[in-house]
């Protein structure tokens, strides 16, 4: 180590270590009641800080080993306590990481430049002081980005950015510490800390920034998403209206011909028209009722489009137990529900059936969409995906996604070698 710098105590460094989980802890922890988070961050803090001690007098060849040591602490100690998959602990490791090294490294700085003569309760309220007010601009600066039992979604590229940032600051804050020969180190100890610290600043700015580019990318997407939800809303609503009147015009047209049909005389020619007739309006005067108006029109608009593409539709359904589903919702939920199993059937040559069924089970209302298809299912990371290249097509299962979660529902499927299931599973209203 350079010797013009005093080295930041490790017992300093824990504390600022277990104060930048901290930060993150009173943003998120939602595992355990807060006396209890409070009790365990105490005991998290002490386990950093006897980390920080028993690598102290490591050999600085083991240095790099240590500092890894204490951020697998850290890692700990969130994962612990907020409800985080491995990803999204990791990040907000690297987070927490960069931003005790700022901690240590500010308050070093300045504790050497006001405070080097100074007594020992000075300079311990003078810590306190400093780390206190860091922590405290940092939870309010960064409140907006993280919501209680919401953890952030974080991808595999997001982790590797954020581990790389945090590698990188690191190393070079720390540089001219391990070695003051190399063209990015300082010789001077008054520029060796005041380099340390701007670089962790850069790096937790970076942090920060690369967080809030998430957020909008996240926000774009969902915004696409509901765009395309709206969409789709409004196109069910128009085809099952369009339908509905299609229905009632040629139903209300055929009584007329069949009126028409039974003044003929010729009693054979009666028989023959009165039965091809009454056999080309069969499917169109086929009433829908499942006790729900929307389900009623969506219902009928689907199957007049299978029978168009030689698809058998059959239901059962209880249209009663999604009333509380809004009605541009439940046109998406079904409308793209229905779609996606007639277009899957349109694609074998015989044996094209759909089948819906709504019906309560135990607290719950569920929504079963079934139809046969070919036994090929496109999926990437677990998300089925559209055999349709063309722009705006891939929103059906997102949409079902959507409507299932505003409701408290959740999404299921199934695939066999001839059927593929859809599953929508809803709290009943009265337990929601």
């Amino acid at each position: 180590m350079n010797e013009l710098v005093a080295e930041i105590p490790r017992l300093h460094t824990a504390l600022a270590e277990a104060g930048a989980c901290a930060v993150y802890i009173l943003l998120l922890a939602d595992r355990f009641r807060p006396a209890v988070t409070a009790v365990l961050t105490v005991l998290g803090a002490l386990t950093i800080a006897v980390i920080q001690l028993w690598v102290e007098n490591w050999p600085l060849a083991l240095w790099i080993p240590g500092m890894l040591l204490a951020f697998a602490g850290m890692l700990a100690l969130l994962a612990g306590l907020i409800r985080l998959d491995a990803r999204a602990a990791g990040y907000l490791a690297a987070r927490a990481f960069v931003l005790a090294e700022l901690t240590a490294s500010l308050h070093a700085q300045l504790d050497g430049f006001y405070l080097a003569e100074a007594g020992t309760a000075p300079r311990m309220v003078f810590l306190a002081f400093v780390y206190t007010v860091v922590f405290g601009a940092t939870c309010f600066a960064v409140r907006h980005q993280f919501t209680r039992g919401d953890p952030p979604e974080v991808s595999g590229r997001d982790l590797i950015g954020a581990l790389s940032i945090a590698a990188v600051t690191f190393g070079v804050s720390n540089l001219s510490f391990v070695d003051s020969r190399t063209p990015f180190s300082s010789r001077l100890g008054l520029e060796i800390g005041a380099i340390r610290t701007l670089v962790d600043l850069c790096g937790y700015i970076a942090l920060y920034v690369q967080h809030g580019q998430r957020r909008a990318q996240a926000a774009r997407r969902d915004a696409e998403v509901a765009a395309q939800m709206m969409r789709s809303q409004h196109e069910q609503h128009e085809i099952s209206r369009r339908a509905m009147d299609e229905v009632n015009r040629k139903y209300h047209d055929m009584k007329h011909h069949l009126e028409a049909i039974r003044a003929i005389s010729d009693p054979e020619v009666h028989g023959e028209l009165l039965s091809t007739l009454e056999e080309s309006i069969r499917d169109y005067g086929a009433q829908v009722d499942t006790g729900n108006q929307v389900l009623d029109a969506v219902l009928t608009a689907k199957r007049m489009q299978a029978l168009e593409g030689d698809v058998e539709v059959s239901y059962i359904v209880d249209g009663g137990l999604l009333d509380f589903i809004a009605p541009l919702d439940l046109t998406a939920l079904l409308g793209n529900a229905l779609d996606n199993a007639i277009e899957a059937a349109m694609h074998l040559s015989e044996g094209r059936l759909v089948h819906l069924a709504v019906f309560a089970q135990d607290a719950f209302v569920m929504v079963r969409v079934e139809n046969t298809f070919d036994g090929t299912v496109y999926r990437r990371n677990g998300r089925l995906l559209t055999r349709k290249r063309e722009p705006g097509h891939g929103y059906g299962m997102r949409n079902i996604q959507a409507v299932a979660e505003r409701y408290g529902g959740s999404v299921s499927t199934d695939a066999s070698q001839q059927w593929f299931a859809l599953r929508v599973l809803f709290p009943r209203s009265a337990d929601r």
